[in-house]
C-alpha cells in the first residue's frame, strides 16, 4: 500500500512551478490588490453610517457611496482576472507534471507492466493528477488571499475595539481542535478511497478485456457479484469520506459562527454604554463575519491539501519507480548498415526462475536467422534483450562489437525493430496504423509495405480501403489481419535489423509462404530474425537456432 507522504512532499512540485514564477508573482500582486479592496469595504460602511447617515451629510454620502462602488467593481474585476490567470497557470504546470509522468512510464520495462494493474495506473495518471490539479487551482491564491484577509481583518478589529475582538475569538481553540481531529481521519479515509477506486477501475478494465471468456464460461452472474462487492466497498468508503469531510468543515465552522451571538451581546452593550458608535459595531460585525469566512476557507483548503497528499504519494510512487534500462552515460555512434549481433554468455533471471542460461551466439550481418523452440524456452525474452526492453543479468550483447548498453536507446530502436507476438493496433484507420512507424512516408511507400505484408487483396475488398477504421485495439479485424498490418508497419520503417515474433502464427499456409518470400526479398542484405514454430518459415532461413529450457540446443 502507498504510504501517505509528509507535507514536505509538496516541495517536489517546485520543479514544475519554477518555469511559471514570474507570471505567478504578477497574478499574486493582482490578488493582493483585490483582497485589499475587499478589506476596505467594511471600513467604508463605518464611514457611511457615522459620517454621512448619522450626520445627514449628503455630500459625504455621495463621496462614500462612490468609494464603495469603486471598491466593489474594481475588486470584482481584479478577482476575476487573478483567478482566470491562476487557473491557466496551474493547468499548464500540472500538464507538465502529467507529461513528465507519462514520459517516465515510457521508460519502464515490461516487468513493471506485468505486475502493475492497468486500472490503478490509469487512476494515478488521470484521477490523482487531476485531484492535485484541482487542489492546486483552488489553493495558492485562496490561501494567500484568505491569510491576507484574515490578518487584515484581525488588525482592523483590534483597532476598532480590542475587547470585542477577544470576545469574538473565544471559541476558536475548540473549533481548531475539532478540525484537526477530523482532518486526520479524513486523510486516512481518502487514502482508502483512492485505493478502492483504483481497484474498482482495474476490475472493470480486466472484465471488459476478458468479456469473451466471461460469456463463454457463463460466468456473468459470478462477475456481477464480484463487481457488486467491490462497488459496495467503494460506496461505503465514499460515504465515510463525505461524513468526515462534512464534520471537519461544518462542525468547526458552526462553533465559530456561534461566536457571533457573543459579539452581538457584548457589542450591543458597548453601544448602550456609548463607548462605541453604531458605525463601529456595524464595521466590526462585517469584519467578524468576514473573519469566519477565511477561517472556514483555510480549514477547507487544509483538508483539500491533506487529500491531495494522498494523490501526491500515489503519483510520486510511480516517479520513484526506477527505469530498469538506463540510457548510456557515454553514448557511442552506431553506423547505419546491416549489423552483426553477438551474444556473449548472456543470462537472465526473472524472480527466482532462470529464463536464459549462458547464451552465446553470433548472427552475421545480412543473414536470415530462425529461432525455434517450445513455449517458455526464452525466445521472446531474447528478443526483448536485443532492443533493451530488459537488461541481461550477466554477459553482454554486442552490435558490430559495441555493447548495446553504450548505444543510445533511440538509435538502437531505430536500427533494430521488434514486432511482437501479440499485434497491437491503435483505434485509427489502416493507413494511420501502418504510417505510425514512419509518419512522413509517402502513400506509395505505405502501399508497397502493405503489399509486401500480403495485405493488398484484403484491403481491396474493403469499401473504405486504407481509410477503414480498425476499432479498439484492432479488434474489428482478425488476428491474422492484425499481424499483417503490424508487419507492414515494420517494413515501412526499413530497419537494418528486423525481429519478428511469431509473425505468421494466425495465417494460412499460402499467405505464410507469400509473406516469407516477400520478407526474404525485402530484407535482402539486412538482418532478419524470426521467432517461429512454423517449419515453412524456418526452411527459408540461412540458419536456425533452437532454444530449450533457456539454453541453445542446436545451431
Amino acid at each position: 500500500m502507498t504510504p501517505i507522504p509528509h507535507w514536505k512532499a509538496y516541495r517536489r512540485l517546485g520543479v514544475y512551478l519554477r518555469p511559471y514564477i514570474a507570471r505567478l508573482c504578477f497574478v499574486i500582486l493582482i490578488s493582493l490588490a483585490s483582497t485589499a479592496l475587499g478589506l476596505a469595504q467594511p471600513y467604508i460602511s463605518k464611514l457611511l453610517i457615522d459620517k454621512a447617515l448619522l450626520e445627514k451629510d449628503f455630500h459625504a454620502l455621495l463621496v462614500i457611496s462612490g468609494l464603495m462602488f469603486a471598491a466593489v467593481v474594481f475588486g470584482f474585476a481584479l478577482n476575476i482576472l487573478s483567478s482566470y490567470r491562476y487557473v491557466k497557470l496551474s493547468a499548464a504546470m500540472l500538464f507538465d507534471m502529467r507529461l513528465a509522468l507519462f514520459r517516465h512510464l515510457q521508460t519502464l520495462s515490461p516487468r513493471f507492466y506485468a505486475t502493475f494493474r492497468t486500472g490503478d495506473l490509469m487512476s494515478r495518471l488521470n484521477n490523482d493528477v487531476g485531484e492535485v490539479q484541482r487542489v492546486a487551482a483552488d489553493t495558492l491564491l485562496s490561501v494567500l488571499s484568505n491569510v491576507v484577509f484574515l490578518i487584515g481583518s484581525v488588525a482592523m478589529m483590534l483597532w476598532l475595539n480590542w475587547k470585542l475582538f477577544f470576545v469574538s475569538v473565544l471559541l476558536l481553540p475548540l473549533s481548531t481542535i475539532l478540525f484537526l481531529r477530523y482532518q486526520k481521519r479524513l486523510t486516512l479515509l481518502t487514502k482508502t478511497l483512492r485505493e478502492r477506486a483504483a481497484g474498482l477501475g482495474s476490475f472493470i478494465v480486466d472484465s471488459i478485456l476478458g468479456m469473451r471468456a466471461i460469456v463463454s464460461l457463463d460466468a456473468q452472474e459470478h462477475e456481477a457479484k464480484r463487481f457488486k462487492k467491490r462497488n459496495d466497498e467503494f460506496i461505503e468508503t465514499m460515504l465515510s469520506v463525505q461524513l468526515a469531510s462534512f464534520l471537519s468543515g461544518a462542525l468547526p465552522g458552526t462553533i465559530l459562527s456561534a461566536a457571533t451571538a457573543l459579539v452581538f451581546l457584548y457589542g450591543g452593550y458597548e453601544v448602550f454604554e456609548g463607548t462605541i458608535t453604531i458605525g463601529t459595531l456595524v464595521a466590526f460585525m462585517a469584519y467578524h463575519t468576514r473573519l469566519l469566512s477565511p477561517l472556514q476557507n483555510l480549514m477547507s483548503l487544509t483538508a483539500g491539501l491533506a487529500s491531495a497528499r494522498v494523490s501526491l504519494g500515489r503519483i510520486f510512487e510511480l516517479f520513484d519507480t526506477p527505469a530498469e534500462v538506463q540510457p548510456p552515460a557515454v553514448a557511442l555512434t552506431l553506423a547505419l548498415k546491416p549489423h552483426t549481433i553477438t551474444l556473449d554468455h548472456v543470462s537472465l533471471t526473472h524472480g527466482r526462475n532462470p529464463i536464459l542460461k549462458d547464451i552465446s551466439l553470433t548472427i552475421p550481418a545480412g543473414s536470415f536467422c530462425a529461432l525455434l523452440g517450445p513455449s517458455g524456452a526464452g525466445k521472446s525474452t531474447l528478443a526483448d534483450l536485443l532492443v533493451r526492453f530488459l537488461n541481461a543479468d550477466s554477459g553482454s550483447i554486442l552490435i558490430d562489437g559495441l555493447d548495446i548498453r553504450q548505444i543510445p536507446l533511440g538509435t538502437l530502436r531505430r536500427e533494430i525493430l521488434l514486432v511482437e507476438q501479440s499485434p497491437y493496433l491503435f483505434n485509427a484507420t489502416l493507413a494511420e496504423n501502418i504510417l505510425y512507424a514512419h509518419p512522413s512516408a509517402t502513400r506509395e511507400a505505405m502501399m508497397e509495405a502493405a503489399r509486401d505484408a500480403g495485405l493488398e487483396h484484403f484491403i481491396s475488398t474493403l469499401p473504405d480501403g486504407y481509410e477503414t477504421q480498425t476499432g479498439e485495439r484492432g479488434l474489428s479485424l482478425s488476428v491474422g489481419e492484425r499481424q499483417r498490418i503490424t508487419l507492414a508497419r515494420a517494413l515501412l520503417r526499413k530497419p537494418n535489423v528486423l525481429i519478428l515474433d511469431e509473425p505468421t502464427s494466425a495465417l494460412d499456409s499460402d499467405t505464410e509462404q507469400l509473406i516469407a518470400v516477400n520478407l526474404r526479398r525485402v530484407m535482402q542484405g539486412r538482418t532478419l530474425i524470426v521467432i517461429t514454430h512454423r517449419p515453412a518459415l524456418a526452411a527459408l532461413a540461412d540458419f536456425t537456432v533452437t532454444l530449450r529450457d533457456g539454453r541453445i540446443e542446436t545451431v
